[in-house]
């Protein structure tokens, strides 16, 4: 039986993906390396409830490790691979470019070499909206030249976005690159927007905030990113570059009350100057997606965040 491989897959996204997987029967190979960007308790609790099972194989190990993925890829029966794994957080990446560079660029070179070596049908590269930078007119769309990038982490992606096109080109590997539009909802990392707020309004702690809350985000819920994934896994295209995002953004006050409403708190803010890594829009022209994968994201942020927070609220105490 052929198996496809999850990068990252005790992550946010890549567990999800792996439950979906999972869920049509399909086999899969997890491999993380269970680091300590954020705490590992919680990337093992992502994997907690589907280690064990019996479609799935999971592997600690890194994806720098080029001896261990083309053997993964050779012993397994990959006939895909989602690569997920990343090391992630634009204002993280700042005192750590060498290392982002090292996981997200040589790492997914390794993935690229073993994938073309062993046939592999499709191969999907999660990417970010952040390559694009301060580009306008608005919304982003895969035409945008993608040149000017705030920090090394969106650089770094940019950078493996065009080494997957040099080996499609040169050994005609599928390969789709998913640029993915600030993803939010259970399990999400605790060092992203919507887990932060939501820790804080619980706590009392202060929460910075940039521009006065008025720096918009298109919000996507994980479900949706998570059907555009598997579509995207399921149709080869040769190799192309699709926006997968909801395409209503947001500011971030918009996105404070109706978290304030949700949970009948109130939130501590402490305002402070954008940073120059931050993007002042994300806005996503995902008419690409849903043309070529048939995406049609249906969650709206106030469902998404209900939904976010209910789950939050089952995990109080928990330490999350």
């Amino acid at each position: 039986m052929d198996a496809t491989l999850i990068t990252g897959g005790a992550g946010f996204i890549g567990s999800h993906v792996a439950r979906r997987m999972i869920a049509l029967e399909r086999r899969v190979v997890v491999i993380d390396n269970l680091n300590d960007s954020y705490a590992v308790q919680i990337k093992r609790d992502n994997i907690r409830d589907f280690i064990d099972h019996p479609l799935v194989t999971f592997i600690e190990g890194d994806v720098r490790d080029a001896g261990l993925i083309e053997q993964t890829l050779a012993a397994h029966n990959i006939d895909s691979v989602c690569h997920l794994a990343a090391m992630a957080n634009v204002r993280a990446s700042i005192e750590r470019a060498q290392l982002y560079f090292d996981v997200n660029v040589n790492g997914t070179l390794n993935l690229l070499e073993a994938a073309r070596k062993a046939g592999v049908q499709q191969f999907l590269l999660a990417s970010t909206s952040s390559v694009y930078g301060n580009t306008s007119p608005v919304p982003f769309v895969e035409t945008m030249s993608a040149d000017r990038p705030l920090a090394p982490y969106p650089a770094s992606k940019r950078s493996a976005e065009l080494l997957a096109h040099a080996i499609h080109n040169l050994f005609a590997l599928p390969v789709t690159v998913l640029r993915f539009f600030n993803v939010y909802g259970p399990h999400g990392r605790p060092d992203m927007m919507p887990i932060k707020v939501l820790r804080a309004l619980m706590d009392g702690s202060a929460i910075t905030v940039y521009d006065d809350g008025e720096l918009k985000r298109d919000w996507t819920y994980i479900d949706d990113i998570v059907d555009g994934v598997i579509s995207a896994l399921d149709r080869p295209l040769g190799y192309e570059i699709i926006n997968l995002g909801f395409g209503a953004p947001a500011t971030l006050n918009q996105f404070i009350d109706i978290l304030e409403d949700l949970t009948g708190r109130r939130l501590n803010i402490q305002r402070v100057p954008t940073p120059p890594t931050e993007l002042l829009v994300t806005y996503c022209d995902n008419t690409k997606a849903r043309d070529l994968l048939g995406f049609n994201p249906a969650i709206p942020l106030q469902e998404g965040l209900a939904r976010t927070w209910a789950w939050f609220r089952g995990r109080e105490g928990s330490g999350f």
